[in-house]
């Protein structure tokens, strides 16, 4: 499975006023002089001047009512922009390279793994039921969330006929099908539902005479 690349955290952009203030600092600690970054997109006296202001604007909220709470909110708006400016920069910058983007400041947003398609199912036993009926037990596939069945019938040659919807089931042990004719030879195939392509392949077919 193949690990995506590793990108600055943006999270910062949403978090309380004083979580700002910490990343501009750390930023601005990290950034200056650091050989990693030589051209910054804006100069970094200016995001100090920015973070200098949101936090004197943040001092000012207590008796400054709504025009404090609106000049405060500006503030941090210039001040995050710069930031989102530096971000980018950062990420076109750290060649991939997790040290080579903490040592901007910024943190690294956690690395995943792409998600896969669902292994092909396995069926295990196809058994009697009551008559007109299959029983058909699967090997149980991790993270699936459903399981399809579909039936056909054997025709003269030996091959299935049309494969006919059978229903979804959320275990793999005791998926039913009803309404079968009995003494007719019929083929089942599973597959399972979830993971990164919605379906599984198809399980390879397994054929039984229903009673």
């Amino acid at each position: 499975m193949a690990t995506k690349h590793i990108r600055v955290l943006l999270k910062f952009t949403r978090q309380g006023d004083h979580q700002i203030e910490e990343t501009a600092g750390a930023v601005i600690a990290g950034m200056t002089g650091n050989k990693n970054y030589p051209n910054p997109p804006v100069d970094l006296a200016d995001v100090q001047a920015a973070l200098t202001a949101f936090t004197a604007a943040i001092a000012a909220l207590p008796a400054g009512g709504v025009h404090a709470t609106a000049d405060k909110n500006k503030k941090r708006h210039a001040l995050v922009a710069l930031l989102r400016k530096l971000a980018s920069y950062v990420q076109g910058n750290c060649n991939d390279d997790l040290a080579t983007l903490l040592s901007s400041g910024f943190q690294a947003a956690p690395t995943v793994r792409a998600s896969s398609p669902l292994p092909k199912p396995t069926i295990a036993v196809v058994d009697n039921g009551h008559s007109g009926q299959l029983s058909v037990d699967v090997k149980k596939v991790f993270n699936a969330r459903t399981y399809e069945l579909e039936k056909a019938t054997i025709g003269p040659d030996g091959a299935p006929g049309p494969w006919q919807k059978g229903g979804l089931f959320t275990g793999s042990r005791g998926m039913l099908l009803s309404g079968l004719t009995p003494g007719t030879t019929y083929a089942v195939h599973v597959r399972a539902v979830g993971g990164s392509t919605s379906y599984s392949d198809w399980s390879d077919p397994v054929s039984h005479m229903c009673m």
